[in-house]
């Protein structure tokens, strides 16, 4: 007797990071970090910099998760070459599949790339634990940022 079993193979997903628009990166910023908000609230100062880029993840050409990285010095920190990771988003079907991290680790590539020594942040308190696994570290006291909540200061040294 032949038994006949048939597989069915399921496609692996298309997944690549790359550079985007800062026009781009509002796709996932807005309804990330600025849900209710006017579209425009998504503008970082510095977003269209020659020395800042932003980075998409993408799975099968849909983007889930952007950062951006700008060349700026933390005022309390003597760096040779610092940027400040912003708005660091991934949707919310998307988020605990590793993307943020993914995303983090490859700005930090292109960062050291760049020459970059030094990378800083205004994290939200919910997202502290997920930098401290990525090797950031508290800097200062804590401060709030009206309507939108409790931060800190993040740093790492490259």
């Amino acid at each position: 007797m032949s038994v006949s079993i048939n597989f069915v193979i399921m496609p692996t997903p298309a997944i690549c990071i790359q550079e985007i628009s800062a026009r781009k990166a509002f796709e996932v910023r807005h309804p990330v970090l600025r849900e209710g908000k006017p579209l425009e609230s998504c503008h970082f100062e510095g977003d269209t910099l020659a020395t800042t880029f932003h980075l998409g993840y993408f799975i099968n050409q849909q983007l889930v998760g952007v950062v951006t990285m700008m060349e700026n010095k933390l005022a309390s920190i003597n760096s040779e070459k610092s940027f400040q990771l912003r708005g660091m988003a991934v949707l919310a079907s998307f988020q605990k599949r590793g993307i943020g991290d993914a995303l983090v680790k490859k700005a930090e590539e292109i960062t050291i790339a760049r020459r970059g020594t030094f990378i800083w942040m205004n994290a939200r308190e919910i997202a502290v634990c997920f930098y401290e696994k990525l090797g950031y570290q508290k800097y200062g006291n804590p401060f709030t940022i009206p309507k939108i909540g409790l931060h800190y200061v993040m740093i790492k040294t490259l």
